[in-house]
């Protein structure tokens, strides 16, 4: 998060590379900021093993796509609760994960918004549609509660954080959530 994109800032490149070092888990670093091709470099020569970034930023997307894909490693675009579906179809062919923000981006905590399931399944009818199949991720809001249902929708990876650390029990919620069919 740059500030300006959201009013938060988060996680530095000289931070993931450091975390990096001590582990070989997958890295989708998502980037919540107004120019992103600013970043893509750092982020890439920090470990990311994928970036995604918002079809709401200033820089135009295949150019983001495709400065990201020339760092061998995945792009995934997402856009925000207000944005409709139809803004990130055309690039579904060229991106390896679509992420529909189910609250306002840069805050932990809020609800999940509920027409998030609608824009899941239009995603996943027009998935069906091309060659390419990105995977859905959902972020915000996700609990044990939602979670069945956006997979239902057609969702494949589910992000989780005010669920789990907020809980007194957040190995039990990571491994509902796992489990999710």
């Amino acid at each position: 998060m740059d500030g300006e994109f959201v009013p938060s800032f988060g996680i530095s490149p000289p931070l993931i590379a450091a975390v990096r070092e001590n582990t070989d888990v997958p890295f989708d670093v998502h980037i919540m900021v107004t120019h992103p091709l600013r970043y893509i470099d750092a982020l890439a020569d920090a470990g990311a093993d994928m970036i995604t970034f918002h079809i709401e930023s200033n820089d135009a997307p295949y150019e983001v796509i495709s400065m990201i894909k020339a760092h061998n490693i995945k792009a995934g675009l997402a856009f925000s609760p207000n944005t409709p579906t139809e803004a990130v179809t055309p690039y579904l062919s060229d991106i390896d994960l679509v992420l529909p923000m189910s609250v306002e981006p840069g805050f932990g905590g809020q609800a999940f918004l509920p027409n998030t399931l609608d824009k899941i399944e239009n995603l996943q009818n027009e998935i069906q549609k091309i060659d390419n199949s990105p995977d859905i991720s959902v972020d915000g809001g996700v609990t044990v509660d939602i979670a069945p249902d956006a997979v239902r929708q057609g969702a494949t990876i589910l992000v989780a954080g005010t669920a789990i650390f907020r809980s007194e029990h957040p190995k039990a919620v990571i491994e509902k959530l796992r489990t999710v069919a």
